[in-house]
């Protein structure tokens, strides 16, 4: 692992044409796993609409989101999103992607442990949970590491860039969990 200076960063600092840049360089990295993102960031002024409408997803408490800046350059370098907030059963979502050159550094997986952080004492989450495609190693790997525990494969769960159906793998982490293992 190298170390790369790095610090995040939120929603309300991003600039759509620095968020742009993140995209359009890791189009192949993204296209399969982010096919969403990808689609509402590919032009400056979708990524524009893509940044205001999460910046009132966090306003409204539907979503939060994360960004991973290079301290030498500024330059961002990985996202990190609280999604699919269920405040009656306690539950969210978390997806992530970095930057293809800054892969292996640690950088997700410190992220995703800030975000969990976040999610359990602040969103007061019961459970965090990962869906991940079937062969995205990388993010299963973030899951794992962060002491999510494997619940199941949904099966043809989710379209990728292709328009393809795939599994998913699903991760959960209980409160309970996550504080035996801050212990």
């Amino acid at each position: 692992m190298s170390n790369t200076d790095w610090k995040t960063d939120r929603i309300k600092n991003i600039l759509p044409q620095e968020f742009y840049q993140l995209i359009d360089k890791n189009k192949s990295h993204i296209a399969q796993t982010f096919p969403l993102t990808l689609a509402n960031s590919d032009t400056l002024k979708k990524t524009e609409g893509f940044l205001t409408v999460n910046l009132e997803k966090e306003k409204n408490k539907e979503g939060y989101f994360f960004f991973a800046r290079a301290v030498e350059t500024n330059a961002l370098i990985g996202y990190l999103c609280v999604k699919s907030i269920d405040y009656r059963n306690s539950k969210c979502e978390l997806g992530y992607f970095i930057d293809e050159d800054f892969q292996g550094k640690g950088i997700i997986s410190k992220m995703a442990s800030d975000a969990l952080d976040f999610c359990f004492n602040e969103l007061l989450m019961n459970k965090v949970f990962i869906c991940t495609s079937e062969i995205n190693f990388a993010s299963q790997q973030i899951a794992l590491k962060n002491n999510f525990k494997q619940e199941g494969i949904l099966r043809d769960e989710f379209r990728n860039g292709d328009g393809e159906l795939q599994n998913t793998v699903y991760f959960g982490l209980l409160k309970s969990e996550y504080e035996n293992n801050e212990r």
